[in-house]
């Protein structure tokens, strides 16, 4: 293929004419409008008409932008590139993930592009152009005319434009922003851009993006309800899996292919396979050791659907049975989960609820004779974590937004109390190298809350009973255990 390429390149004055009849014959189909990512005609068991992505249709994403030029103030521009393609060799890139804000605003998943948000305008997008050996190699990509007909942008220009149109847009804007992490020289080195950011100050635009994308729309609820159920599912099915491969590296294969067979596009970061030990490393990712006998394993996972991310953790014993030390521990943490979780309502917040649980740990593992003060010091040996974060499109999301806010209904938050205590920890011997956590997905509703992740059990007897009752065998869902 590649000498027959190059066969046919070296005759330059027909060039132009064998490239269009490359596209024309191989690329181009008079029954399908391929923008590059899966849209309602050619994957109508993803999307529904009117859906710029599977779940949220082009209504929502007009009246995110729409939203977002609200927050913005009068008279300021706001441009957000595309992610960036990563490479992992010379040739090998890593998968590509797009940008939270840029997906956010366009709905469009793939590289390359720029898109400018204005009063005056509304949003602008600059498309990358294909060329036919791109096309050849990694398929079509949206351009100028998939921006304009499938992502509803008001304008749209070609990327190679962007050095002539961007300077007209930004002169007389009274301040700038911009994505800051996806920042790219296209257009941070063009004179018009340094002038105006000079002008008027330049500002990260995740400030405003991140306070629209903080309350979730009653579509995006469902995305990650749906995310969530996948997470349980598949965990649920590796609890079963522990009994019989006590092994982290099987486990963590385990949970993945599980979450992808059930829609999942991706994990939501490297799954935490903490077996005896290791699960005392808060983010513990090697997951290349067996779990002895008799000790717990940690795991913390997540998957990604359709943009919108799950994140939970359950602890047990693959053996099937709590000693009696990891029982004193276990019913202290799992409290505390419950507890806090009846603390989320609107007027809440994750930083009081966090206050909460240190006070109740504290508390038990001073009683237990593991810390020997109050002293918080002390207490972030054995946890320096939050009680939780924000969940959305990122796992950490919205990280403008301070812990502190007050919390609102529509706002996804994880509850995750844990005890990590290392091994050369001075207490009882019994008790070093033991690390539990227990992470829930909740919701906060008009009068309270919603456990996104409750159908999986984490109480003592419910887990005993599903490991030592339930051998590993075909497929089962949840609800068949009675939880």
């Amino acid at each position: 293929m590649q000498h027959l390429h190059r066969k046919l390149t070296s005759n330059r004055p027909s060039f132009k004419l064998v490239n269009q009849i490359l596209l024309r014959q191989f690329y181009s189909t008079d029954k399908c409008f391929d923008a590059g990512q899966p849209i309602p005609s050619t994957h109508p068991q993803l999307l529904k008409e009117g859906e710029i992505t599977p779940g949220i249709s082009c209504d929502e994403y007009i009246s995110r932008r729409k939203r977002i030029l609200e927050l913005l103030p009068e008279q300021s521009v706001a441009v957000v590139a595309a992610a960036p393609v990563k490479m992992m060799t010379d040739v090998v890139p890593y998968t590509f993930r797009q940008d939270s804000d840029y997906l956010y605003i366009t709905g469009c998943q793939q590289p390359g592009g720029i898109a400018v948000l204005s009063h005056d305008f509304g949003l602008c997008m600059f498309m990358p152009e294909p060329t036919p050996q791109d096309i050849t190699w990694q398929g079509q990509i949206a351009g100028v005319d998939a921006a304009i007909e499938f992502f509803k942008a008001d304008q749209s220009y070609p990327i190679n434009k962007l050095h002539k149109v961007l300077p007209n847009m930004i002169k007389n804007c009274s301040k700038l922003y911009h994505n800051v992490k996806t920042a790219v020289s296209t257009y941070t080195e063009l004179e018009a851009f340094k002038k105006a950011a000079y002008n008027g100050g330049l500002h990260d635009l995740s400030i405003y993006t991140h306070e629209a994308r903080w309350i979730k729309s009653s579509a995006e609820l469902n995305l990650m309800r749906q995310s969530a159920s996948i997470g349980c599912q598949a965990l649920l099915q590796t609890m079963l899996q522990s009994k019989v491969s006590p092994y982290e590296n099987i486990l963590s294969a385990k949970v993945e292919y599980e979450c992808r067979i059930r829609g999942a596009q991706r994990m939501a970061f490297n799954p935490v396979v903490g077996g005896g030990p290791n699960g005392s490393v808060i983010h513990y990712s090697r997951n290349d050791q067996n779990v002895k006998d008799g000790e717990l394993v940690l795991m913390d996972i997540g998957c990604e659907l359709h943009g919108y991310v799950s994140d939970l953790t359950r602890t047990w014993p693959p053996c099937g049975t709590f000693s009696d030390v990891h029982r004193e521990l276990y019913d202290l943490v799992v409290e505390t989960n419950k507890e806090c979780i009846q603390l989320c309502k609107p007027g809440m917040s994750i930083q009081r609820i966090h206050n909460y649980s240190v006070e109740k740990l504290c508390r038990g593992l001073k009683a237990m004779g593991i810390l020997k003060n109050d002293r918080l010091q002390s207490y972030h040996q054995v946890n320096p974590t939050s009680i939780g974060h924000y969940l959305g499109m990122d796992v950490h999301d919205c990280s403008k937004i301070g812990y502190e806010r007050t919390l609102k209904p529509g706002v996804v938050i994880t509850i995750e109390p844990g005890v990590y205590i290392p091994s050369n920890f001075d207490c009882a011997q019994r008790y070093q190298g033991i690390g539990i956590r227990i992470e829930d997905e909740v919701l906060i509703t008009e009068s309270g809350y919603e456990v996104l992740t409750g159908s999986l059990p984490k109480e003592i007897n419910h887990i005993e009973t599903l490991l030592n009752n339930h051998s590993y065998g075909e497929s089962r869902d949840i609800s068949a255990f009675g939880f």
